[in-house]
């Protein structure tokens, strides 16, 4: 497993985490964050895929994104989701980072961490925008 390291992809234009093909999943402790490697790394999960996130990490690579110019909270439910992540964070909880582009990948990561200690779990999607033509 590998510390994060934010990639600018990671992140909306206006600087929000939004990791669009990956599963962000929160462990109240780094024990169960390490136990969630292991039952992925089990199901098949290519372990230099994963990257662990520190509380640190979450509120400095993380939450940091969802404040703008002038000290405002930034709108919109990826701040929201962001700013849980720095509740969570602040409780001490750790988060792996896991690529899950299909729905295949998806369903096996979320197989793999059943019955994990998970304290929260997200999975990052492209937003669809649909052109309807009349």
């Amino acid at each position: 497993m590998k510390s994060f390291v934010p990639d600018p992809k990671m992140f909306t234009l206006s600087g929000v985490f939004y990791p669009t093909g990956y599963v962000f999943a929160m462990f109240p402790t780094v024990e169960d964050a390490r136990d969630g490697e292991r039952r992925l790394v089990h199901a098949g999960c290519e372990e230099q895929t994963l990257s662990l996130l520190t509380p640190a990490d979450i509120h400095e690579k993380i939450a940091a994104g969802v404040v703008v110019e002038g000290g405002l909270p930034s709108p919109g439910t990826e701040a929201a989701t962001a700013r849980h992540y720095e509740e969570l964070a602040l409780k001490g909880h750790y988060a792996l980072l896991i690529p899950a582009s299909k729905q295949e990948d998806a369903e096996k990561v979320m197989q793999a961490l059943r019955g994990a200690r998970i304290s929260f779990a997200q999975r990052y999607r492209h937003l669809v925008i649909e052109d309807l033509v009349a």
